[in-house]
């Protein structure tokens, strides 16, 4: 599996506005890549599409889950609501809530929606204070609602 993403993953850009959520963050924060993607393959797309600067770390599969990640990377450095993870995936938000991390989710299918919503308010709620509470918890209900009930791969 990983020779195929390394053979598959080429060519293919950021969506639009991460580069600008990515300009806004590092102003203001550190920031770090966690993946369940082999490190080769991560470090190879940040580099090919000039972003890997924005990342202190860029770590891989390798390296550990996403929530020994968020623990290793943390280390108690950030108190609980000062910390940001933005993911996609289910286990992004679990990893988050493991660590007392904020959640930002980037939504299935709603992708630019997301991208775009982070640079115009949410990254100004992270950086205020005000992200936690209800506006977090309304981001979080609508990317649940759009996890199907049961996983593609469990389906007959």
């Amino acid at each position: 599996m990983n020779r195929a993403i390394a053979d598959m993953v080429a060519g293919v850009p950021p969506f639009p506005l991460v580069r600008e959520c990515l300009d806004k963050l590092t102003a203001q924060a550190d920031l770090a890549v966690i993946s369940g993607t082999p490190g080769e393959a991560l470090a190879r797309e940040w580099e090919e599409h000039r972003i890997n600067q924005y990342a202190a770390v860029i770590a891989g599969q390798e390296m550990g889950t996403k929530k020994e990640h968020l623990q290793i990377m943390a280390g108690g450095r950030y108190k609980p609501g000062h910390a940001l993870m933005i993911g996609d995936a289910p286990g992004d938000l679990k990893a988050a809530r493991a660590n007392h991390f904020l959640f930002f989710p980037v939504n299935p299918g709603h992708e630019e929606e997301c991208w775009q919503r982070l640079l115009e308010e949410g990254l100004d709620r992270f950086f205020a204070g005000t992200f936690a509470g209800d506006y977090e918890k309304k981001r979080v209900e609508e990317f649940e609602k759009l996890l199907p009930d049961t996983p593609p791969w469990k389906r007959s």
